[in-house]
């Protein structure tokens, strides 16, 4: 009975031990169900959507840039567009060879130069030369320079020896010849290198993907073809070639199928390009990538990047665990909204002479860098913008200092010199405390309180005083002295704020990237030093931009109005709606009876002053030269490098544009009156003669 009893004991309690054992892992069961569908339902959920569905972002088209020809109205240039090229690319584990594979890349690597990189390497040697070639020319110039000659006529001779002689080098057959060995030797090493470059690549057995030239056009593409199809039996020329629906086909071929080259392959892709490659590059800046986005850098691009990105769609629907898709009712779809496209007040015809005119005096007397804006003095709109040196915004990549990206003509800061004492004297006229006709005595240098030295006018060495003047000499004569008296007639004060009323030491506003304040430091103090006033009624001791300048000159030229310069006419939305810069009006600086009087002062600067180079025949011109030193941190002063502006406007009585031009640090050539007027006057008679504007009658 015992044992019977003891039995059914242990049977209860096993049966007990399963129960409870059943009884936690059912609770154990619940509690991971109610984790998994209550706490974490969202996270699981998520999961389960995204191994089932497709998320794409959908890229929106890249606004472009267009400008226009005041000739055709209607007619729009494309400065910068999105267009279709090639990415070329190699497949090295493709590459096969029957006999030897060494061979076979070596030959590849050959073909690949010779389309891609033969003419590019010859015209980056020859390129190389001419700028040896001109270094040492702006070298005898320097030099020239430095034994400071006094006679002008002597100067001049010896300048024009050193110019005929480099100009005779293209007829000396020795020197040719030389030259030639040196770019044949030059050739070979840069050939040696890149085709090295090209085997590295192709060497690399199992590789299945190595880029090999972006931006490839439909020519670069028949071209690399042709190269490649060719062999000693056959020769294949680009002419025999067709691209079509973005494939590449031989001419006789009635089959039309597509050419596929083992280990060599491309893909088209949408490139930014700027058709006018050079032109107008500070204006547009470029596009790089960045993380596969695209992103503006610099002027145009830089400052509309957000507007020009456009904004991204996506897609997003459904797939099978056999990774079909499905088309379910409840996708989802958002168009992209393509980027809004812009359309510049630049005019295509004098944004190209402009520049072409000044590339050439800037190479002629060695210039450092320079400058030229031509506005609408009524509309503040920029119809040209140039700087020297410029940059291909196409291959941006290839720049080595990035310094040459800023814009110079509302980037760079300088001392601007003499053309400021056209904004000292208007200031004085306007307050009613000089007249044109207002003399005093000038005796070519004046002591200013707190200062040991005297201050001097800049041919004082060589003329002396010029005894009782009235304010019309001492713009045509560019006296500083006169300068000088001008702003005391005013006080320091007053004269602070005509400078800021003219927009110095403050943005201009302009829509692109880079801009600068200027520096008038010395004159917002609560108390201003008698020699930074004294200093700055002639344009030293503060700084402007370029675009400061003149668009303080617009407002001479316009009856008193400063205007917000821009240079942007329309953004067209991409639902096809516009926005339309309106002219700004900033703030009336001086009244029209003192723009009309120093208008008039500053034609006589042309007719009989310093700057009659700067004369269009038949055409009254307003206008100021300015040869401003720069100050040199080794000589803790100025030193021997000068910037030239000249800025004036035409015609007097109803100005179609003003323009400033700057040349910074011109060798062998020591006033603006010699450099920057000719210049503007080239460009100026253009634009009459373009504008069509009837000269004046006799």
């Amino acid at each position: 009975m015992k044992k019977k009893y003891k039995k059914n004991k242990q049977n209860n309690n096993r049966i007990n031990l399963l129960i409870a054992v059943v009884f936690i892992l059912g609770v154990v069961m619940i509690y991971r169900l109610y984790d998994l569908q209550i706490n974490k339902h969202l996270f699981y959920n998520t999961m389960a959507s995204n191994q089932h569905s497709i998320f794409n972002k959908l890229k929106p088209e890249r606004g472009e840039i267009f400008i226009k020809n005041e000739s055709d109205e209607e007619k729009l240039y494309p400065f910068a567009e999105n267009k279709k090229f090639a990415l070329v690319y190699a497949i090295p584990k493709d590459i096969k060879s029957k006999y030897n594979r060494s061979k076979t890349i070596e030959n590849l690597a050959q073909k690949l130069y010779l389309a891609f990189d033969q003419e590019n390497v010859k015209k980056e040697v020859d390129d190389l030369i001419k700028q040896e070639e001109q270094k040492r020319f702006k070298k005898e110039l320097m030099f020239l320079s430095n034994l400071q000659i006094q006679n002008e006529g002597e100067m001049e001779v010896k300048k024009n020896e050193i110019i005929k002689k480099y100009e005779n080098l293209k007829f000396d057959a020795e020197y040719q010849e030389a030259i030639n060995i040196k770019k044949q030797e030059e050739i070979k090493l840069r050939k040696e290198k890149i085709i090295k470059k090209y085997l590295d690549i192709l060497n690399k057995k199992n590789d299945p993907y190595e880029p090999i030239k972006k931006k490839v056009d439909e020519d670069g593409l028949k071209k690399l073809y042709s190269a490649l199809l060719s062999n000693e039996n056959e020769k294949i020329n680009p002419d025999d070639l067709i691209f079509d629906n973005e494939k590449i086909f031989l001419k006789n071929d009635d089959q039309k199928k597509p050419i596929i080259f083992n280990g060599i392959s491309y893909v088209m892709m949408v490139y930014r390009y700027y058709p006018e490659n050079n032109l107008g590059s500070h204006i547009l800046g470029f596009v790089s990538n960045e993380d596969i986005e695209q992103k503006g850098k610099y002027g145009l691009e830089g400052f509309f990047n957000d507007e020009l990105s456009g904004e991204y769609g996506s897609i997003k629907t459904e797939q099978s665990a056999q990774r079909n898709i499905i088309i379910v009712n409840n996708r989802e779809y958002i168009k992209p909204k393509n980027g809004r496209n812009l359309i510049l007040t630049i005019n295509h015809s004098i944004q190209f002479t402009a520049c072409e005119e000044l590339n050439k005096t800037a190479m002629m007397y060695g210039a450092d860098k320079g400058s030229v804006i031509v506005m609408e003095p009524f509309t503040g709109a920029i119809i040209a913008m140039c700087s020297w040196p410029d940059f291909n915004p196409n291959n941006y990549q290839n720049i080595e200092d990035i310094k040459i990206f800023n814009n110079p003509s509302i980037f760079d800061q300088y001392e601007p010199g003499s053309v400021f004492k056209s904004i000292t004297i208007v200031a004085a006229l306007n307050d009613g405390k000089i007249t044109p006709q207002t003399t005093y005595e000038d005796k070519g240098q004046i002591m200013i309180e707190g200062w040991p030295k005297p201050i001097k006018n800049s041919d004082y060495e060589t003329h002396g005083g010029y005894g009782i003047v009235n304010m019309n000499t001492v713009l045509e004569q560019s006296l500083n002295t006169g300068a000088i008296f001008a702003m005391k007639q005013i006080g320091f004060n007053i004269f602070s704020d005509y400078v800021k009323k003219f927009g110095f030491g403050e943005k201009t506003g302009i829509e692109l990237e880079t801009e600068s304040f200027g520096n008038i430091n010395n004159l917002t103090t609560d108390y201003i030093k008698p020699i930074d006033a004294a200093v700055a009624s002639f344009g030293q001791g503060i700084s402007v931009t370029p675009l400061q300048l003149i668009t303080a000159y617009a407002a001479i030229a316009n009856g008193g109005i400063l205007m917000k310069p821009y240079v942007v006419e329309k953004i067209i939305h991409s639902n096809g709606g516009q926005s339309i810069t309106k002219p700004q009006q900033r703030r009336r600086v001086i009244s029209e009876k003192s723009s009309a009087l120093v208008s008039g002062m500053l034609a006589n600067v042309i007719e009989n002053g310093h700057a009659k180079k700067a004369g269009v025949k038949n055409y009254y011109i307003a206008g100021k030269t300015g040869t401003a030193q720069v100050a040199s941190l080794e000589k803790r002063g100025y030193g021997d490098q000068t910037i030239h502006t000249f800025i004036g406007f035409a015609p007097v009585d109803d100005p179609k544009f003003v323009m400033l031009v700057k040349l910074d640090n011109l060798k062998n050539i020591k006033y603006a009156a010699d450099s920057a007027a000719p210049l503007f006057g080239k460009i100026a008679k253009f634009i009459l003669d373009y504008y069509q504007v009837p000269a004046r009658a006799y």
